[in-house]
Parts: structure tokens; C-alpha cells; sequence
């Protein structure tokens, strides 16, 4: 054991590397478990819950108004995109947090980077989508 690492440290590490050991269906099931905490994680976001409840709406009224399958397709996945981007935002902050509560610019310029990213993914959904609703109205 190296000299600045307890046993409460190489636990932790072997713990961590355990889900690399796995394979196949065991593998699948964990990393399934982990998403779902994900998940669970980001409804704890305000904006994260907004989207999702958006989403209940927008991606069956996606199969209304797509034309086709490809249509249907984009419609939803650019709202799915958008709460993508908003779960890796929130995991940037998350890890930014971790590192201290004090400023820095290196931590402003990723926070700021990750809320422009969810800014910019909005953007493309509200054009996809006002396109898609003009093109079916009028």
C-alpha cells in the first residue's frame, strides 16, 4: 500500500473499479442503476424537473406533428437534447462545487460554458420546433 493512503482509501478505489471488473449482463444492470440515480439526481433540479415535465407534453405531441418518421424523430430528440445537456450542466456545477465554494475565473468560465450550452440546445429546440408548427398551420 503506498504511504498516504489508508485503508478506508483502497476500499473506496476497489469499490470504484468494481463495476469495471463486470461484464455483460451484470455490467448492463449496474450502469442501469447508476443512470437511474442520475436521473433521480437531476429531478432534484428545478430546471431538470421543467424540462422533463415539457417533455411529458412535447414528445407525444411530436408524433401529432411530425409528418413523418423522420420529423417525429427530430421533434423528439431535440427536447430529449435539451435535458441531455441540461443533466451534463448540472454534473459540471456539481464537480465545480466539489472543488471549493471560492471563486475562480477557470470556474466561472465552465459554469458559464455549460449554461450557454443549455441556452444554445433551447434555441435549437424552440427553432425546430416553430419551424415544425409553421410548416403545419400554415
Amino acid at each position: 500500500m503506498p504511504q498516504n493512503t489508508t485503508p478506508l482509501d483502497t476500499a473506496q478505489r476497489e469499490a470504484a473499479n468494481a463495476q469495471k471488473q463486470r461484464k455483460g449482463l451484470s455490467r448492463m444492470l449496474h450502469a442501469l442503476g447508476y443512470s437511474l440515480a442520475g436521473l433521480r439526481a437531476g429531478w432534484g433540479e428545478t430546471a431538470f424537473r421543467q424540462e422533463a415535465l415539457a417533455a411529458l407534453v412535447m414528445v407525444p405531441a411530436s408524433f401529432w406533428l411530425g409528418r413523418h418518421w423522420v420529423e417525429t424523430a427530430l421533434l423528439a430528440a431535440v427536447v430529449v437534447l435539451v435535458m441531455v445537456v441540461e443533466l451534463l450542466n448540472t454534473g459540471v456545477e456539481a464537480a465545480i462545487d466539489r472543488i471549493g465554494p471560492e471563486w475562480h475565473d477557470l470556474s466561472k468560465r465552465a459554469k458559464d460554458m455549460g449554461s450557454a450550452a443549455v441556452l444554445l440546445s433551447l434555441v435549437l429546440c424552440v427553432g425546430v420546433w416553430t419551424a415544425a408548427l409553421w410548416a403545419r398551420l400554415f
